[in-house]
């Protein structure tokens, strides 16, 4: 894979701090002219082959996948021209701002035959999938409840008047948008579509700066809490009529959890902290990709696709700038 970095923020960051541990066979990163000396910086210090500051030159070249990690309301317009342009697509979470523009993106990924993927790490830890293979111990499921609350950098901003993307409707911003996304991931690859959808949301200037998301899956019930405005220590619990499973770090950052079983057992799951929680997600992608694996990457697409129907049936309950 020859990966086309579309931004400098922080995942991108995040992401060329692990680069070195990732086989790709070349590596290109597009920036603004606002961002161009941070953008040059980036590309001597990780070694980046190509800079770019047109993105269409970029398409011209012979990279053959785009990562877009810009903000939300931006990843479809990019990710749209990468996949006409024949290129395989990466996109950040949330994938898309609507249904309808990921059913499109879709649409053309299976006219140019690439594949599209959504850079939702959970799918790819250790961690996680260890607690699937391990769920069916704790008996049949009842009550599942996922608190990632975190106080925004940039709530105060938003309360003074000065609006940044996470808190912009217009952008794809709020609580559910930038942080509960990752519970409903986490939900719907274990649990897959739930019955009901409901969304009770905290708004300001119609945007939820916090929210939970109720998900009635019939035998059993789940709340996923996400805030912006407020903190918690995050724990989540998975509780079965034979016992129960503790998360104690946000569910996108998991390195393990602990087990407790109604009779007396208990066990704790703990896994290597020392790599980067998006080293699992690419050193998946790169093999999708370069094994041209549409069976893994539909499956995958299929989990977001969940997460995106579910985030706009919860925003239309709660009436977060979605027309009914």
């Amino acid at each position: 894979m020859k990966l086309g970095i579309l931004g400098t923020g922080m995942i991108v960051k995040d992401l060329l701090s692990t680069v070195h541990k990732l086989p790709f066979s070349g590596l290109a990163i597009l920036g603004t002219p606002q961002t161009e000396e941070e953008t040059r910086e980036l590309a001597a210090r990780y070694h980046i082959d190509d800079t770019y500051f047109d993105y269409q030159a970029m398409l011209d070249s012979d990279v053959d996948t785009i990562y877009v990690a810009l903000p939300n309301h931006l990843h479809f317009p990019f990710a749209s021209q990468a996949l006409q342009k024949g290129k395989h697509v990466i996109i950040e979470k949330p994938i898309t701002t609507s249904v309808e523009e990921l059913n499109t993106l879709k649409n053309l990924a299976t006219g140019q035959n690439v594949i599209l993927l959504e850079a939702m790490n959970i799918h790819y830890l250790p961690a996680y999938l260890s607690l699937q293979s391990q769920l069916s111990r704790i008996g049949k499921i009842k009550l599942v409840t996922l608190n990632y609350s975190q106080y925004s950098s940039r709530y105060d901003d938003f309360m003074a008047g000065i609006v940044h993307p996470a808190f912009d409707v217009k952008k794809g911003g709020g609580a559910l948008m930038d942080i509960n996304v990752y519970n409903l991931h986490f939900v719907a690859g274990l649990f897959g579509e739930p019955q009901a959808v409901n969304y009770f949301a905290n708004m300001h200037n119609n945007i939820d700066t916090s929210g939970m998301m109720v998900l009635d899956y019939g035998d059993f019930k789940c709340v996923c809490i996400g805030a912006k405005d407020c903190k918690a220590p995050t724990t989540s619990l998975i509780q079965g009529d034979k016992g129960n499973m503790q998360i104690t770090l946000p569910v996108n950052q998991m390195t393990g959890f602990e087990m407790a079983l109604n009779n007396g057992d208990s066990a704790q799951f703990a896994f290597d902290r020392r790599e980067h929680r998006l080293l699992y997600e690419f050193l998946a992608f790169i093999r999708i990709i370069d094994t041209l694996d549409y069976q893994t990457a539909a499956r995958q697409l299929d989990v977001s696709t969940l997460a995106a129907q579910m985030i706009e049936m919860g925003k239309k309950t709660a009436d977060c700038g979605v027309k009914q």
